[in-house]
């Protein structure tokens, strides 16, 4: 607290630099009263760019849309990281186990049934051995909740009760610009369905005729029309303040081959795309008619990430009802919730993906999978399937017949005939046994022969029980007429063989891993020795982490000509210039500095180290290592006479050569 008063005080006084950074007083800053502890406010001061960006900078700039971290005094980031204690915030989204001084469980960030995710107390940091996602506090939060830098720190910062920062927060300016343009064309859009125009009038037949929607569905989606105008909602959105670059940006419009800007939404029905915490972050269009393409819908952009959203899923979320319906495409939903499904929810994009299965966990305890009944929708089940049997969700799926999709299944036979459908749904293995089945003549041995090995097949997979294998070796003797003692025998044996088959891919994944078997040196520099310094540089690394007071030790006598991996020399160079700018020496600090790729390799050797304390020898192994890995052309390059005849004996000596004999 004494160093931030210290800083803030020389603030007043002069103006105080930090990279390309000055930090001045602001003008309007509001009264030093309840300060949380602070005993001044840690935004009383404000960032202005004063000179050129250095380059390491940059990076972080250009990849938070013009917010780089300075922005934020690193004191605050500090004391917010130290405020948030890791294994409490990670336990409030992962189930954590506790092993000695490490917390496991599964990883957040891709699919897994073996936990390889850690989190680290001693050094308040986390490291997944599966994906390689790794840092502090605020990077979790960031990667889980797909936030921005500064947005994250804010989100930890309240959850400890601590002032927020005010500072020039370009990233979040640019994001609630994105979401208020967002906003205006979804007003453009519904202002447009209810005008007094014909084709206003054949949009609104479209909703209510053809869909079968009512005045309260239509508002509750925002549903909306866009009028065939190539510059309408352009215009519209300009008149609003929002310049070119910020529409252009925002996917709702497009820049032709003369540079001009137009429409991208032109004659669709229109439904806007909403995030569980109520913004509007894009929008999908449809045609009145089947011209092509029969969808449009807006690209990814700051706010929309179509892997991590959910259509519907903020308002299946208020619904008491933990069965979510999973359907193809956003108007089954729409037309699911009509007919009083209000858990009705369908992916954005062309495939349910991990994340979405992830985020969808939060919210239901089973889904059932409701594709339309065509080939495509099938395809669609079982790659779903695979992707929500990693997840501990009940899965089941639903099959129906006399119509290609539930829209249609409802409009023909009604509300209470889909919902005894939804209650009689098969499981997994039912489905795939049935459509294995539809897939052959039964009639022929040819046929029955490859329907029970494949059904085997099935069976085998995990997740089956061993009581649900002995009902359906039953059904598949009564199907084909082979004896079930011989089903099961050949069952039993296909179960040993995908144990063996797994056991080996186990040893081959194990032999992969190591503490260098993330490394990837040049291609110029191949070989074992070149790969023992890259270890050896990395190993470095660690150790000055593990020990700061190692710093001056190691920065003397290493030569970084002989860091091999440019990842790696980046790591270092970051290390030194945390402590020449007087920062702690922890991932919080070094994740502002270096990119992703230079960043795992730290957080790899860390997490490799946890439970190993590197002392002084060991630093001199490695770097004797690096400087032996360097080609001898390179090592007595610049030697005198006298250097050259002692290197080379000493050479002799580590070879075991006798010394040569002299004359008399």
């Amino acid at each position: 607290i004494r160093k931030i008063v210290e800083r803030v005080a020389a603030l007043r006084s002069k103006k105080y630099r930090r990279g390309a950074f000055y930090m001045r007083p602001r003008r309007s800053a509001p009264p030093r009263t309840g300060t949380g502890g602070y005993g001044i406010r840690p935004y009383d001061f404000v960032f202005d760019q004063r000179e050129k960006t250095p380059p390491h900078l940059l990076f972080f700039i250009l990849r938070n849309g013009g917010a780089a971290y300075p922005m934020i005094p690193q004191e605050y980031i500090q004391e917010v990281v130290r405020r948030n204690d890791i294994e409490e915030v990670i336990g409030q989204y992962v189930q954590l186990r506790r092993r000695g001084r490490t917390a496991t469980g599964l990883c957040p960030f891709h699919n897994e049934k073996t936990p390889s995710f850690v989190v680290y107390p001693d050094t308040q940091s986390f490291y997944c051995f599966g994906c390689g996602a790794a840092g502090d506090v605020i990077n979790f939060v960031r990667k889980y909740n797909n936030l921005g830098y500064v947005e994250a720190v804010k989100q930890l910062a309240g959850r400890a009760g601590m002032p927020l920062p005010e500072e020039d927060d370009r990233e979040s300016r640019a994001r609630q610009r994105l979401l208020e343009i967002n906003r205006c064309a979804a007003r453009y859009f519904y202002e447009n369905l209810n005008a007094k125009t014909p084709e206003a009038a054949m949009a609104r037949r479209y909703w209510k005729e053809k869909r079968g929607l009512s005045d309260a569905a239509i508002r509750r989606f925002g549903l909306g029309y866009a009028p065939e105008d190539f510059g309408g909602l352009l215009h519209y959105l300009k008149r609003r303040g929002f310049s070119e670059e910020e529409l252009e940006t925002s996917g709702l419009v497009k820049r032709s081959a003369k540079g001009n800007l137009y429409d991208i939404f032109r004659h669709r029905v229109m439904v806007p795309i909403i995030d569980v915490r109520g913004a509007i972050i894009a929008f999908g269009g449809r045609v009145l008619d089947d011209s092509k393409p029969k969808y449009i819908n807006s690209p990814e952009t700051m706010v929309y990430h179509k892997s991590r959203t959910l259509f519907a899923l903020n308002i299946a979320k208020k619904s008491k009802n933990r069965r979510y319906i999973l359907c193809e495409g956003y108007m089954d939903v729409i037309s699911m919730h009509e007919a009083g499904f209000d858990t009705a929810i369908c992916a954005c994009g062309t495939a349910l993906t991990p994340e979405q299965a992830k985020l969808l966990s939060e919210y239901a305890d089973e889904v059932v999978l409701s594709y339309d009944s065509d080939e495509a929708g099938q395809k669609a089940t079982e790659r779903s399937l695979g992707i929500l049997g990693s997840t501990t969700l009940k899965v089941s799926v639903l099959s129906y017949q006399g119509a290609k999709d539930p829209d249609e299944f409802i409009k023909k036979y009604g509300r209470e005939r889909f919902e005894m459908l939804l209650n009689g749904t098969a499981n997994p293995t039912e489905f795939q046994l049935k459509k294995s089945k539809a897939k052959y003549d039964l009639r022929s041995d040819d046929g029955r022969l490859s329907y029970i090995r494949e059904a085997i097949e099935i069976l085998t997979e995990r997740g089956v029980s061993p009581t649900a294998r002995d009902v359906y070796a039953g059904r598949l003797a009564d199907e084909t007429g082979v004896s079930k003692q011989a089903i099961l025998s050949q069952l039993n044996g296909a179960l040993q063989a995908a144990a063996r088959r797994s056991y080996r891919k186990e040893q081959r994944d194990l032999s992969k891993e190591g503490i260098a078997s993330d490394i990837r040196v040049p291609y110029t520099s191949s070989g074992e020795s070149a790969l023992g310094a890259a270890n050896a540089a990395r190993q470095l690394a660690v150790a000055m982490l593990q020990d700061p007071e190692q710093v001056p030790y190691v920065r003397a006598r290493l030569d970084m000509s002989t860091v091999l991996v440019p990842e790696m020399q980046r790591a270092l160079e970051a290390i030194f210039r945390c402590v020449d700018e007087h920062l702690p020496l922890n991932q919080t600090s070094l994740q502002q500095m270096l990119d992703e790729a230079a960043f795992r390799q730290l957080a790899h050797g860390q997490a490799y180290n946890h439970d190993i304390r590197l002392q002084r020898q060991d630093i001199d192994m490695y770097l004797d290592r690096l400087q032996t890995a360097k080609p001898i052309s390179e090592q007595v390059k610049g030697m005198s006479d006298g250097q050259l005849e002692s290197y080379f004996a000493n050479l002799g000596k580590k070879k075991g050569a006798r010394p040569a004999e002299t004359d008399e």
